[in-house]
C-alpha cells in the first residue's frame, strides 16, 4: 500500500463501543412506551439521535446491534419483549424499518451532505420508508384475526405517529447539536 491509497480497516474498539451505547440508548427508550397495536415509545427518538449523532455508518450499525439483541432474546424491545416472535410479529417491520432508515440517511447526505436541511430531509425519507416497510409488514403479518387493508393499517399503524415522530426528529436534531460526535472526542 502507497502512502497516497487509503484502505478502510476493520471498526475500532471506540467505534463498537459507540455502536454498543447506542443500541443501549435504543432499548431503554424503547422501554419508554404507551401501549397501542404498534406501541408509541422513544426507539424513534434514540434512532434519530444515534444516526444524527454518529453518522450512517456507526448509527446504521447500532440499529443492527440492537436488532440482533432483540432477536436473541434480550429485552430490548417495548414493553420489556425480545425474541425472534417480535420481529417477525406484525410490528416487526418498523424494527425492521429502522435498518432502512439509517441505509437512506446516509445515501442521501452522501448526496447532499451533511447540512442541517440535507439532514432533516433525509431523515424525514428514511422515516416515510420505515412506515412503508412497517406497514406492508403489518398488512402480511396481521394476527388481529381478520385481513386489514393497507388505508386501514395506515390509519392505525402510521397516521396516529406521523406527529409525534416529527416533533421527536425536531427534538432529536436539537438533542444531538449539544452532543459531541464520536469523530470530534
Amino acid at each position: 500500500m502507497d502512502g497516497n491509497s487509503k484502505e478502510r480497516r476493520g471498526l475500532t474498539t471506540r467505534e463498537l463501543t459507540y455502536a454498543a451505547l447506542g443500541a443501549v440508548l435504543m432499548s431503554v427508550c424503547a422501554w419508554v412506551s404507551i401501549p397501542s397495536a404498534v406501541p408509541f415509545t422513544m426507539q424513534t427518538f434514540a434512532v434519530f439521535c444515534v444516526l444524527f449523532v454518529m453518522g450512517p455508518r456507526l448509527g446504521t450499525l447500532s440499529v443492527a446491534v440492537y436488532l440482533m439483541l432483540g432477536a436473541v432474546g434480550a429485552p430490548v424491545f417495548s414493553n420489556f419483549t425480545g425474541g425472534l416472535g417480535s420481529l417477525l410479529g406484525p410490528t416487526g417491520g418498523y424494527l425492521v424499518g429502522f435498518l432502512f432508515q439509517g441505509l437512506i440517511y446516509g445515501a442521501v447526505t452522501k448526496v447532499l451532505g451533511c447540512r442541517p436541511f440535507a439532514e432533516m430531509l433525509a431523515m424525514a425519507a428514511g422515516l416515510a420508508a420505515l412506515y412503508l416497510f412497517g406497514t406492508v409488514w403489518f398488512v402480511f403479518v396481521y394476527s388481529g384475526g381478520e385481513p386489514i387493508g393497507f388505508a386501514a393499517a395506515l390509519s392505525k399503524c402510521v397516521i396516529p405517529f406521523i406527529i409525534p415522530d416529527l416533533a421527536k426528529l425536531a427534538l432529536a436534531r436539537a438533542a444531538s447539536q449539544r452532543i459531541p460526535k464520536p469523530r470530534d472526542l
